[in-house]
């Protein structure tokens, strides 16, 4: 693995438009009827020149409030939403763990979506065989593994998406507040996982408003305020100022 940052962004801008609805459906059709042609587009700017580098065996934390933009920079890091403006660099395999069963086909069963999530990945038959059953084994299931995943509840949902982030490999992971879901037990059980990653030189970059999950995981912390870094650097002191800010915002 590289010395170097696993992946990195230089001054990221993401803009998002809304505009009038699209005719190309009969439904949208009449919706633009009822616009008239002085209807503006909108810009909302989601991030505001963002750059960060993650590191070989460092966990990297992203806090702030709901509409922060952290979501959003998450998918910009794994691709799934390009920069506007700025670049993303990235020296490895990346495996996101977003919202709950993002990617999942709710018709097919969870062993099913196992063997999908790994073809999108880049993974062949003969190499997810090794991989199947530590898979099954970490998400603990049971019989459930074999039954239609719009079945699943979140808890569930969880169990199986972490468990194919955790064992499909890939050098940089991108994880959206998924631990908030599940029982403790098995929150430890990821957690010590996430430990053991970072020990093998994995880069991770987290989001969650698990302050203490973040303080305990993290080298690094960047707070997030209307798309933009307001704080960075070291997880205690950076926390502690998000929190007094959550706490007297009439001050701020």
């Amino acid at each position: 693995m590289s010395a170097g940052p696993m992946i990195e962004a230089a001054s990221v801008w993401k803009r998002f438009r809304t505009g009038p609805p699209c005719a190309a459906t009969l439904r949208g059709a009449f919706a633009s009827l009822l616009h008239t042609r002085s209807h503006t587009v909108e810009e909302t700017w989601a991030l505001r020149d963002v750059s960060l580098a993650a590191a070989p065996g460092v966990a990297l934390g992203l806090c702030g409030s709901n509409g922060s933009g952290k979501s959003t920079l998450l998918r910009v890091l794994a691709g799934l939403f390009p920069p506007t403006h700025g670049r993303v660099t990235v020296r490895g395999r990346v495996a996101g763990l977003f919202e709950l069963g993002m990617g999942f086909h709710p018709e097919m069963t969870g062993r099913e979506n196992i063997a999908l999530t790994a073809a999108v990945m880049g993974f062949t038959a003969a190499e997810l065989r090794g991989h199947l059953g530590p898979i099954v084994d970490f998400a603990a299931i049971g019989a459930a593994i074999d039954h239609p995943v719009k079945t699943y509840s979140a808890g569930m949902y969880m169990r199986l998406g972490f468990a194919i982030a955790a064992h499909l490999p890939a050098e940089i992971l991108l994880i959206d507040e998924v631990l908030a879901v599940g029982d403790l037990a098995f929150q430890a059980k990821c957690l010590a996982w996430l430990d053991r990653q970072l020990s093998d030189g994995r880069a991770l970059v987290v989001v969650s408003h698990d302050l203490a999950m973040l303080s305990k995981l993290c080298g690094e912390v960047i707070w997030m305020h209307a798309g933009a870094v307001r704080e960075r650097g070291d997880p205690q002191s950076v926390l502690n100022l998000y929190a007094a800010h959550v706490l007297a915002p009439a001050a701020q």
